[in-house]
């Protein structure tokens, strides 16, 4: 959803060292043997909640380190066996997301640090490329929570609210997320999608 000047190739497969990297690997990849997506995410909500709390895994410096224009996404682990991806993102004061999708893919979200809102939206209703949403609830997300999205329930927004703090925030995508639709409001209720590329910020 924001275009990156610092973008890399995300088809490229990331190799971001980081303290406790294989423990929070070895962790997804047992949530994810599951044989059902609802097993799997709840299996991951548990298994980040973990994650964050242990203070063995320490994620790269770079992802405490916001970026101006946007906020940033980066790619620390595509997973070669099980196919899923793990992205940090970094939420300057003020930013956030647009109504979005998650491009029919179920991901589990976790906030590392700092504190995140976040808004569900129902779809109600379709007509040609005009969609009616309405918000269905929403969180205040803090250090040590996470949550599922699992398509079709997949509508939502995400923004760090604090007005001087960054936010940081771990999401394990059941694919690479490298493209998605965000809705932009016309009138009341009523949004118009747009085809979004999701370009990924250089990782270190």
């Amino acid at each position: 959803m924001n275009a990156s000047p610092a973008a890399h190739d995300a088809s490229c497969c990331p190799d971001v060292d980081f303290p406790g990297r294989a423990k929070l690997v070895a962790a997804v990849d047992a949530a994810v043997e599951h044989d059902d997506e609802h097993k799997v995410t709840a299996a991951l909500r548990d298994a980040l909640c973990r994650m964050i709390r242990d203070r063995d895994v320490q994620l790269p410096d770079c992802v405490h380190e916001p970026i101006t224009d946007h906020y940033a996404r980066r790619e620390l682990y595509r997973s070669p066996e099980h196919g899923y991806s793990i992205v940090c993102m970094t939420w300057g004061p003020g930013q956030g997301t647009p109504l979005h999708d998650h491009s029919g893919l179920w991901c589990v979200e976790g906030v590392w640090d700092g504190s995140l809102e976040i808004v569900q939206y129902e779809l109600l209703a379709r007509e040609g490329d005009r969609y009616r949403f309405r918000a269905a609830g929403g969180m205040h997300a803090g250090p040590g929570s996470a949550g599922s999205l699992i398509p079709p329930h997949e509508y939502h927004t995400i923004r760090n609210a604090s007005p001087d703090q960054i936010a940081i925030s771990l999401h394990i995508y059941k694919a690479p997320m490298e493209c998605c639709s965000k809705f932009a409001n016309v009138k009341d209720e009523w949004f118009v999608r747009e085809s979004a590329i999701l370009e990924t910020d250089e990782a270190a």
